[in-house]
């Protein structure tokens, strides 16, 4: 019985189904399936060989049906010109109860079985009292997920700064973990408005060179190295990683650019200079008017901040991870009893 990577939901999750009987399906083709959530629309990706199975991790189940009939395409197209009227519908019921959380989007499953509503919330919110009149209101099972800015992103954005669909949105099905290191070793700038996404968290696609960097740097000899070439002794200044160049100056005080073909040996790995204690004037001459050392830029020094800042608030919400009910229901905290 063949199986397939199928991808269903608004969050795009992927799953390995299997068929009825001997069932084939095309790349690509529009499905109706049974998965953990009840029936849903997919899209058939591929068949799920063992290479495609190394690249998912722990996939949920399910059996493709049918292909997606035009009575089913009908019914999908009715059902989703229907959430826009159930969005609102929820924003009033949140305003109604004073619940502080941010609705960002409701999905109804196909086979009608429950809505699920997303929003964002930096605290616990006690929604018990929602779900009942939500449940009332719509007559279906209501679940509420709690999701993070990056699937905010997933949800609702639409292109990147590069013209491109967001990756997130299109061929990403799990979240690369960013960090700053990553755009400091490509050299990419530090203005955090232009190596932001539009999730305002670090970039995704500064993950996908990032290997590639590193692989090539390990080729370079480190800045501040003694090496010689065929042109004599040389240090090196810095490094260009993807054309796997690099500055060097020579005992004559010229400054080129070789390959790293183009060295000889090593003679010494070192590290770019620091200032020492003695580059740096003494507090008395500072008194009597000497030059004060000069500090960094203070936009250049607020952005590198910024940067931090954002991984250190990446990092822990990846450690969270997203907050999915079970029927639209939390535990009940130490202080209330369960009703």
């Amino acid at each position: 019985m063949p199986k397939y990577v199928v991808r269903f939901g608004v969050m795009r999750s992927l799953g390995v189904l299997s068929t009825r009987g001997g069932d084939t399906f095309s790349r690509g083709a529009q499905v109706v399936a049974r998965t953990q959530r009840g029936l849903e629309a997919g899209e058939v990706l591929c068949e799920a060989t063992t290479p495609a199975l190394a690249q998912l991790k722990d996939p949920p189940s399910g059996q493709i049906l049918r292909e997606m009939s035009s009575e089913d395409a009908n019914e999908l197209a009715h059902m989703q010109a229907q959430e826009g009227r159930e969005f609102e519908i929820c924003c009033q019921y949140v305003k109604k109860l004073g619940l502080a959380m941010e609705l960002v989007d409701v999905e109804h499953v196909f086979g009608g079985e429950r809505i699920v509503v997303y929003y964002l919330s930096e605290n616990r919110v006690d929604f018990r009292e929602l779900v009942k009149q939500l449940a009332s209101e719509f007559q279906t099972r209501i679940e509420m997920r709690q999701i993070g800015v990056r699937d905010e992103a997933k949800l609702l954005a639409d292109y990147g700064d590069c013209g491109k669909p967001v990756c997130c949105n299109t061929h990403l099905s799990a979240m690369p973990p960013v960090s700053m290191k990553m755009a400091k070793l490509q050299k990419a700038t530090l203005d955090p408005t232009k190596i932001s996404g539009r999730c305002g968290r670090l970039k995704c696609c500064l993950r996908y060179e990032y290997d590639t960097y590193e692989e090539y740097q390990k080729e370079l000899p480190p800045i501040g190295s003694e090496i010689v070439t065929a042109e004599g002794r040389g240090r090196v200044l810095n490094h260009e990683i993807l054309t796997r160049q690099m500055l060097i100056q020579t005992e004559d005080g010229r400054r080129t650019m070789i390959d790293a073909s183009g060295v000889l040996t090593v003679l010494s790995r070192g590290t770019p200079r620091k200032k020492s204690r003695g580059d740096r004037p003494r507090r008395d001459e500072q008194d009597k008017g000497g030059s004060k050392p000069e500090e960094p830029k203070s936009e250049e020094k607020s952005d590198e901040m910024k940067l931090e800042a954002k991984e250190s608030e990446e990092m822990k919400s990846q450690e969270k991870g997203p907050d999915e009910s079970n029927g639209g229901f939390q535990p009940p905290s130490k202080e209330e009893p369960a009703g």
